[in-house]
């Protein structure tokens, strides 16, 4: 092939506490909708969030596990933006200064995959579009999963190939359950893995424009994805066609990623 594949993966992990990052509901699966809620993982006004220690210790410990440099000193922050299932209109984050930095994860190619960081944060709700008699029409909102704490592990552009993502993506699940962080449950939505693809026409050209395929749950998924949308940026490029910077999303029905 022409052109070399550039993959950063970025895999969003649940912690395991029994109550969520910023007040004491609890995290358990399958409760009746909107019944794990209070007026902080709502949004209320004047409701103020209070840290779980015990998300902090099961993120220092994904940290050390995985080589990382664990700062003294780490800010939350907002990350605006609007969407349904955000009750506050922001994200609870971390940004310019994360819990952890650098580490890396060895593959079975032997490739040495860096990792960029690893911030904390909470997860959003859930938005429901499927499964109603009138599906067509509305979309229904689930806040149980608003507040549950959450770890983001972005990789350095270091992955070549959809095998290696795929085995970067199951070695990662593999020592977070080994070491007790997260339950491997991706049919729940606990372990989920965003894809930031590019191509570039040799190992030392400049980085290619490229492309993010969000919420995967499957290794299988991850490397169909990724195949299918190098495959993509390869044709649109070698017809003298531009790369557009989107969010994709993977349909496993059609095995085609989707702007």
């Amino acid at each position: 092939m022409p052109y070399v594949p550039v993959i950063g993966l970025e895999i969003h992990a649940q912690l395991k506490p029994a109550t969520k990052i910023f007040c004491g509901c609890s995290t358990a699966f399958g409760a009746p909708p909107n019944t794990q809620v209070c007026p902080v993982c709502l949004g209320l006004p004047g409701a103020l969030p209070v840290l779980n220690r015990e998300a902090v210790d099961l993120a220092v410990r994904a940290a050390l596990a995985l080589g990382c440099t664990v700062h003294e000193t780490s800010i939350f922050a907002r990350k605006n933006y609007f969407y349904p299932d955000l009750p506050k209109g922001y994200q609870i984050s971390q940004y310019e200064r994360p819990l952890a930095t650098g580490g890396a994860l060895r593959l079975a190619s032997g490739a040495l995959i860096g990792i960029t960081r690893i911030h904390m944060e909470e997860d959003a709700g859930k938005s429901l579009h499927h499964g109603f008699a009138d599906s067509d029409r509305v979309t229904r909102i689930d806040l149980n999963r608003a507040g549950t704490p959450l770890i983001e592990i972005v990789s350095e552009p270091d992955v070549r190939s959809a095998d290696d993502a795929a085995d970067y993506f199951a070695r990662m699940r593999e020592l977070l359950v080994a070491i007790g962080v997260n339950d491997g449950n991706m049919e729940e939505g606990s372990l989920r893995c965003d894809a930031n693809v590019s191509i570039r026409p040799g190992d030392d050209a400049p980085f290619g424009t490229r492309t993010e395929i969000k919420n995967v749950n499957s290794f299988r998924f991850l490397e169909q994805a990724i195949t299918y949308e190098i495959a993509r940026q390869v044709d649109v490029v070698s017809s003298g066609g531009v790369i557009v910077q989107e969010t994709r999303l993977f349909d496993s029905a059609t095995g085609r990623t989707e702007s």
